[in-house]
């Protein structure tokens, strides 16, 4: 499955906010019942808490939506 990988330019980044920036939930609440309902997979481990922190090279699967990177942005 490819992978979409998503920069944060952050040490780390709380899973609710990554879905939000990911571009799959479009409110805090809306990640609130995604994480509920769908299937939602960091590192290969279900996983429900919105306050779950996630570091580059993470990968978040989520039903529906597909396979995602966490990718630190390099300063230049």
């Amino acid at each position: 499955m490819e992978k979409t990988s998503v920069e944060i330019a952050t040490e780390y980044i709380q899973l609710g906010q990554f879905l939000k920036l990911a571009g799959i939930a479009s409110t805090g609440g809306h990640a609130k019942i995604l994480l509920a309902e769908a299937e939602i997979k960091v590192n290969g481990e279900s996983e429900n808490r919105r306050g779950k922190k996630l570091y580059n090279g993470d990968t978040v699967y989520v039903e529906g939506f597909g396979m995602f990177e966490v990718s630190r942005q390099t300063v230049q």
